[in-house]
């Protein structure tokens, strides 16, 4: 799996857990090995920037999707192709805010948002209630995997 990390941002960022997380996420939806993600994280002034040309939208957000090839999940007797998944952007400092009211690190907001950043890539959206259960669901699994793992290191 070619997982790109970016960091634009000026805020130090555990890159290395980002990896592990999207590594894990793109495992367990059944994404082929071959598949590219590109993470990126960038300051309030691009992240605006991004959310008014794309969602028309003012003010800087937490995260964007930009999926490429429209990679859907696969199973395991049969993986997603391989292909382009998709560009994930991340704004820490919108992050930063979210995590300190939600009473959590910054690194747990933004593995949340990384991992609803791919779901999104993945073709999943929570515009109507079921959509949204099923997408948070699978993101609430995801992380409560990924955790499980991590403390196992």
């Amino acid at each position: 799996m070619s997982i790109e990390i970016n960091n634009e941002s000026s805020v130090e960022v555990d890159e290395s857990a980002l990896q592990r997380l999207a590594v894990y996420a793109l495992d367990a939806m059944h994404v082929h090995a071959d598949a590219e993600l590109a993470i990126v994280l960038v300051d309030e002034g691009a992240m605006e920037q991004l959310h008014v040309q794309w969602m028309d939208e003012p003010g800087p957000t937490d995260v964007l999707s930009f999926p490429m090839d429209e990679l859907r999940p696969g199973t395991a007797e049969e993986p997603a192709p391989p292909g382009l998944l998709g560009d994930v952007v991340l704004c820490p400092q919108v992050a930063e805010t979210q995590a300190k009211a939600a009473g959590h690190a910054l690194l747990d907001e933004l593995l949340l948002l990384t991992t609803h950043g791919i779901l999104h890539l993945l073709g999943f959206d929570h515009a109507e209630p079921d959509e949204e259960k099923e997408m948070f669901g699978i993101q609430r699994d995801i992380l409560v995997g990924f955790s499980m793992q991590e403390r196992r290191r």
